[in-house]
């Protein structure tokens, strides 16, 4: 059993905390005893550290189900910040860019290894975990296993299957929103042997909430002066891109210092913003949901929503990046009735109907002359655009018709936009063999070089 003392020099080695908070203590204590544990806490309350102290505190491996993409890599670039092997597997890779990830985890040179839980069908990921040293399996956001979860995912009910495997190792899984029912079926979808349910006060105390009527015409007035008002810096979430470069501006016109973050940024640009943000060179970022999740600012001290929230769960979430410090701090959404309209509009095309996911699904077929019984396994190019064009569709339903369509396992999308970079070393292996042996203060670096590139 693993000491307290040694999970202290861990979690201040690495992330410089003296303490565990809140139920952390508790939960690392449950699965160190080998015991399969369902965490509930709020957001901001450090789920995270519940599975990477432990996984740091013993041999072998944290296999980590997570169900976002950008959160496994802000998650994975965290910890590498801070010396602590990690990886990642998205479809954007190149099998051989994954096994050269999975040879890594096998052969010990990873310490936590993140996955969608699409991957855990893969044939390719499951002969390399049968042979992995697993301590824990970790589950992010695991109220989506639950049929009643406002984000069911088919695809998380394959975790429980990864006991065939490593049927010793104790499952965690964590969530900020869960009710009862869902907090049981959880337990049952993951095959818990005993219920073991441990949570954390949700309400954070140094919050204080409000709502503030407004229209088009004084939301910005009204927002400017509350941002002068606080002391400190602060996140504005709006719904749309051209909102968040035309917000930063305005905000910047009334001399507070103010930068945009959305998806349509170049790398550089949105890491330009958010360093300055993080380093407090700027006082607000005024973006859309791509930013916050994975951000470690303790300080914030407000979350403004100019328009209203998507859901309850995604305030939730958003609102809960302000005073993880403790401090007092505030969110503020700004309510208009202009927007409860354009939010509803966002609603049916966020959640098309079936009647509408039938017509996406048939004029796929059609777009790529494939028959009633055929086309499994196929692969085809695909441009969201000229497809939507062609049958007069809006982009944006498209988009949200094909995510329901692969979580039902009809389709399954690759994005190839994030391909690892490799390297070339045009000799051959005789060739470099010799080199290394002639040039002794190159082999380590070009031993690392062929562990991690292809």
């Amino acid at each position: 059993m693993v000491g307290k003392e040694k999970l202290l020099e861990i979690l201040e080695r690495y992330w410089g905390y003296k303490d565990f908070r809140l139920i952390q203590e508790s939960v690392i204590s449950s699965i160190l005893s080998n015991k399969d544990t369902l965490a509930l806490m709020p957001t901001g309350g450090g789920k995270s550290l519940c599975y990477q102290v432990p996984a740091l505190a013993r041999p072998g491996l944290c296999l980590v189900v997570s169900p976002l993409i950008s959160l496994m890599v802000d998650q994975v670039n965290e910890l590498k910040d801070r010396g602590v092997p990690a990886r990642y597997i998205s479809s954007g890779m190149s099998r051989t860019e994954m096994e050269i990830i999975l040879n890594n985890c096998i052969n010990s040179r990873v310490k936590l290894l993140y996955v969608s839980p699409e991957r855990l069908k893969s044939e390719l990921f499951l002969s390399y975990f049968s042979k992995m040293r697993i301590n824990l399996i970790a589950i992010d956001e695991a109220h989506c296993i639950s049929q009643w979860g406002y984000d069911f995912r088919p695809a998380y009910l394959q975790i429980s299957s990864l006991r065939d495997y490593h049927p010793s190792v104790p499952f965690l899984a964590l969530t900020a929103s869960a009710t009862k029912e869902v907090l049981d079926d959880v337990c049952d979808k993951l095959n818990f042997e005993e219920k073991n349910i441990l949570s954390s006060k949700l309400e954070r105390d140094n919050i204080s909430f409000y709502v503030i009527d407004s229209n088009e015409e004084n939301k910005i007035p009204k927002m400017v002066e509350l941002i002068n008002r606080i002391d400190g810096i602060g996140i504005v979430y709006v719904r749309t891109r051209n909102k968040a470069k035309l917000l930063a501006q305005q905000l910047t016109s009334y001399n507070i210092k103010a930068l945009a973050y959305h998806g349509g940024m170049t790398i550089a640009e949105r890491n330009h913003n958010q360093e300055a943000w993080m380093e407090e060179r700027t006082k607000v970022i005024v973006a859309t949901t791509a930013f916050g999740m994975g951000i470690n600012k303790p300080n914030v001290r407000f979350v403004m929503h100019y328009h209203l929230p998507l859901s309850l769960e995604a305030y939730f979430q958003e609102a809960g990046r302000v005073g993880r410090d403790g401090e007092k701090a505030y969110g503020i959404i700004f309510n208009d009735e202009f927007d409860k309209i354009k939010l509803k509009d966002f609603v049916d095309f966020q959640y098309p109907n079936i009647d509408m996911l039938k017509t996406i699904y048939n004029a796929m077929g059609n777009y790529y002359k494939i028959p009633i019984g055929t086309g499994r396994d196929r692969r085809f190019d695909w441009d969201i655009f000229t497809f939507s064009e062609n049958y007069r569709l809006e982009p944006f339903l498209v988009a949200n018709s094909l995510r329901i369509l692969e979580n039902s396992g009809l389709v399954k999308i690759e994005d190839r936009g994030n391909l690892f970079s490799k390297i070339w070393m045009p000799v051959s292996k005789q060739d470099l063999y010799s080199f290394i042996q002639d040039n002794p203060a190159y082999e380590a670096l070009l031993n690392s070089l062929m562990s991690l590139y292809p």
